[in-house]
């Protein structure tokens, strides 16, 4: 299924497939890239070094709109000292199948945070619209990670700019902001992106430097819907095709 049904899909061969060799062929070419690939972990190691020096900046302790009402922002680090917050776009207005699928994409790669905890983490999904769209979508991926609504929240850096990472530090009453990441950043965070990329046909996405023929049926920006839906509500219980809806604009 193409996404933008504009554009005509790549021709496919029936052959896009790597070439066969025999093991000892494959496993020294395994070998060779493996020597890239430790270099390119060693690289990762070096960035989170520096992470590790980054300054931080303080951030307000806003209040949050939870399942009880307003929560303040300290009391969402749940007796930690760290919080790590995933922002969720919202498009209000619109059914569940319609909302963001590629944060559907992000919330999916920590809904269990348990071995966040170990480490002393929290986590919670900051969501742009109302409590009420919130709450329908939590409940309908059966999400059990904390939700808080923040569309009054004024604060630029807790309130815009959602598809977002954000890493916060609580000392005392005081709450600092450490890290944060967006746009293809936060691929690192998505697992199941990590085994797709390390398929023989990648995201099969047109942007992908791969070999002619390979397919490649998905548009620049990756889609991640089956019939109409965010991929991982097929997951849910009872979950049915659902009717296409008008696109609205707010």
């Amino acid at each position: 299924m193409s996404s933008d049904p504009a554009v005509t899909e790549p021709a496919v061969t029936r052959d896009a497939v790597p070439p066969v060799v025999d093991h000892a062929t494959w496993l020294a070419a395994h070998e060779e890239l493996l020597v890239r690939e430790k270099a390119h972990t060693h690289a990762g190691d070096a960035l989170a070094a520096a992470r590790r020096r980054m300054p931080m900046t303080p951030l307000p302790a806003v209040d949050v709109v939870g399942a009880h009402g307003p929560v303040n922002l300290l009391e969402v680090f749940d007796g930690r000292d760290q919080l790590v917050v995933y922002k969720h776009m919202a498009h209000v207005g619109e059914p569940v199948e319609n909302q963001c699928e590629g944060c559907t994409l992000s919330v999916h790669a920590v809904h269990e945070p348990s071995y966040l905890h170990a480490r002393g983490m929290s986590f919670a999904v900051f969501f742009e619209g109302p409590w009420d769209l919130a709450r329908e979508l939590r409940d309908f991926m059966g999400y059990t990670v904390p939700w808080y609504s923040v569309a009054d929240v004024a604060d630029p850096t807790l309130g815009s700019r959602f598809g977002e990472w954000l890493w916060l530090l609580r000392r005392g009453d005081d709450v600092y902001l450490t890290y944060a990441v967006t746009g293809r950043g936060t691929e690192a965070m998505m697992a199941s992106m990590q085994v797709i990329d390390r398929s023989v046909y990648g995201r099969g996405e047109r942007w992908e430097d791969s070999p002619a023929g390979w397919p490649q049926p998905f548009g620049p920006s990756g889609f991640w819907r089956v019939d109409g839906r965010p991929a991982p509500q097929w997951a849910r219980p009872g979950a049915t095709p659902v009717a296409a809806h008008a696109h609205h604009h707010h």
